[in-house]
């Protein structure tokens, strides 16, 4: 494939795989796949692999949060799931993907970081959110916040027990989540605005944007990505997209 022969292909309104330009691959969630996390959820978005894991834990607060706990998202490009991801610190774009879904979270207030205070100004839950891919074929900026919003709503406190944290404990308490935000990133190559780009679609973008939105249809966090521009036209389009396209990423949730 080559950027020409993409671009009269999505003229065409189709694209290689004969998907339509907003319409999604496959979209599959499994919840609690790991024993050791205290929530987790693998999501495939065709052959899109990521795995996500919740861990938490009790420390003390920042001085100027003393009420509040902290939620904290990292993202790790394995080797194993592409050939242009290497071992060793992270790397721009993990840094991005980080990054956007810690913002998606953040911004829609879905996690009430005063009810993570256990005693305050001395302890508070931290709930970290480690997302590693599996196999990048592309769309990782809504495979991983999908996957993220699965693994918090399946996440399980574990026992505090003399204000140490009994990992060999769960309790029944969720962590308290008020909103589910989903992102929805719409690329753009050419004139052309489409979804969930395959890895060889994907190198060709020029630009994207990643809109987070809520159940209720709210949009609660905008992130533009790649080198190329886009136009207030362009942003309402694609926003537009992320407000259709929200619910059945909604439906896999």
């Amino acid at each position: 494939m080559n950027r020409e022969h993409l671009l009269k292909a999505l003229a065409k309104g189709v694209r290689y795989d004969g998907r339509k330009l907003d319409e999604y691959r496959p979209i599959k969630v499994e919840k609690d796949v790991s024993h050791s996390a205290e929530g987790s959820a693998r999501v495939t978005i065709g052959k899109t692999d990521v795995i996500v894991g919740v861990k938490m834990g009790c420390e003390k607060p920042y001085s100027d949060t003393p009420e509040e706990g902290n939620l904290m998202v990292n993202v790790e490009l394995l080797p194993l799931s592409g050939d242009r991801h290497e071992p060793g610190p992270p790397t721009e774009e993990g840094i991005e993907l980080s990054r956007v879904t810690d913002r998606g979270i953040r911004e829609s207030k879905s996690i009430d970081v005063k009810n993570l205070c256990v005693e305050k100004g001395e302890l508070v839950w931290n709930v970290m959110v480690d997302a590693c891919t599996v196999n990048d074929d592309g769309g990782m900026f809504d495979a991983i916040g999908l996957g993220s919003m699965a693994a918090l709503q399946n996440a399980k406190f574990p026992e505090l027990e003399d204000g140490v944290v009994n990992y060999d404990k769960k309790s029944d308490k969720g962590i308290p989540i008020d909103r589910d935000p989903l992102p929805v990133t719409v690329y753009k190559v050419g004139p052309h605005l489409f979804v969930d780009p395959t890895i060889q679609e994907q190198q060709f973008a020029d630009s994207r944007l990643t809109i987070s939105v809520t159940r209720e249809n709210t949009v609660v966090a905008l992130q533009k990505g790649g080198p190329g521009p886009l136009t207030p036209q362009d942003v309402d389009t694609m926003v537009g997209i992320a407000l259709k396209k929200a619910p059945e990423l909604r439906k896999a949730l």
